[in-house]
């Protein structure tokens, strides 16, 4: 993984085009539910997730000059440069602990990829989002002997999850970010994607964001923290840096990795109070930013909301006609 990583998108009619061949990962099987209600609110909610973002999020499409798509970015496929995420739990009950098992497989011969190179002290990294990201987990799995990787997970709340492997197989130029769909039964219950604002509050610290992130350009993403109103100076160094910061793009979850500028040792970077990253938003609209930083011994995650290339407008209020209701006429929901 690079200090700086650059995703940008496919462009709207290369995805008319080839759109099957670049799809988002297996198809959500519903989620189980107690009632008819949130049954209904849960089906609106993944339709709601597959399209784009007002301001051109999730997944609107870009060209490169000279008429050259560019990559896709990391996390919306299943398969990819040759390898597959295999993923063997591919549903879970709420709130319970349950354990997630998975394999990344080797195309060409069909076996599990048994041989790493290390990335940050670690030959792959998890990441579980909630498809709403009010839900993140940053996890580090064991591999068995025969390539299958296991950890035991408990998701507080039921709906759709989006589950993120990050790798280098052995003799590779270049990681990967792979992604499946997880499913999370129980009593669903939508939520609205956080509002931005530039803190975080985390047990008793506070963590400031100076900087904003840009559509197609590179830049700097400061984050300040401190506790009980005092500069924390001392972070400490967590799977070799003093900050991991992952981005997930609403709607699709476009998955967005980057690391601190510098590390520790370097004999410039110091332990704090701010980390500083460097990122480049594959396209306009609404992120969630979640920073993994460790003081005293333990591992914390600060999340913020926020737009790339400026928030989007407020719709404009409108007024029913006399006799229909809110979602339309008959009471339905317009589908």
């Amino acid at each position: 993984m690079h200090t700086a990583l650059k995703i940008t998108t496919f462009t709207a009619a290369l995805a008319a085009t080839f759109g099957t061949a670049y799809g988002v990962g297996n198809v959500l099987d519903p989620v189980v539910s107690d009632d008819k209600t949130t049954e209904t609110a849960q089906h609106d909610s993944h339709a709601t997730s597959t399209k784009n973002d007002e301001g051109g999020g999730g997944g609107s499409g870009t060209e490169e000059a000279g008429g050259h798509a560019a990559e896709l970015p990391g996390g919306l496929q299943t398969s990819e440069g040759g390898y597959t995420l295999d993923l063997k739990t591919s549903r879970i009950e709420v709130g319970a602990d349950t354990e997630l098992s998975f394999a990344i497989v080797k195309d060409s011969t069909g076996r599990n990829v048994t041989a790493y190179q290390r990335e940050h002290e670690k030959e792959l990294h998890l990441i579980v989002a909630s498809r709403d990201l009010t839900v993140y987990r940053h996890l580090h799995p064991t591999r068995a002997a025969d390539g299958t990787w296991s950890i035991p997970v408990e998701l507080p709340k039921a709906g759709g999850y989006r589950v993120f492997a990050d790798f280098t197989p052995k003799g590779a130029a270049e990681g990967l970010t792979l992604g499946s769909d997880l499913a999370v039964s129980g009593p669903y219950k939508p939520a609205e994607l956080p509002k931005a604002a530039p803190t975080a509050i985390v047990d008793d610290y506070k963590v400031t964001l100076n900087g904003e992130l840009r559509p197609g350009t590179g830049s700097e993403l400061k984050l300040n923290v401190t506790k009980d109103g005092k500069p924390v100076r001392n972070l400490q160094p967590y799977l070799g840096a003093y900050g991991h910061l992952v981005a997930l793009r609403s709607g699709d979850l476009a998955y967005l990795h980057v690391h601190p500028n510098g590390e520790p040792g370097d004999g410039k970077t110091k332990s704090g109070p701010e980390v500083s990253f460097t990122a480049t938003a594959p396209s306009k609209g609404a992120y969630r930013l979640f920073l993994d930083f460790k003081h005293e011994g333990k591992v914390r995650t600060a999340a913020f909301t926020v737009h790339a290339g400026g928030a989007p407008a407020a719709a404009e209020p409108t007024t029913a006609e006399p006799g229909a209701d809110e979602h339309g006429s008959g009471g339905g929901h317009g589908h």
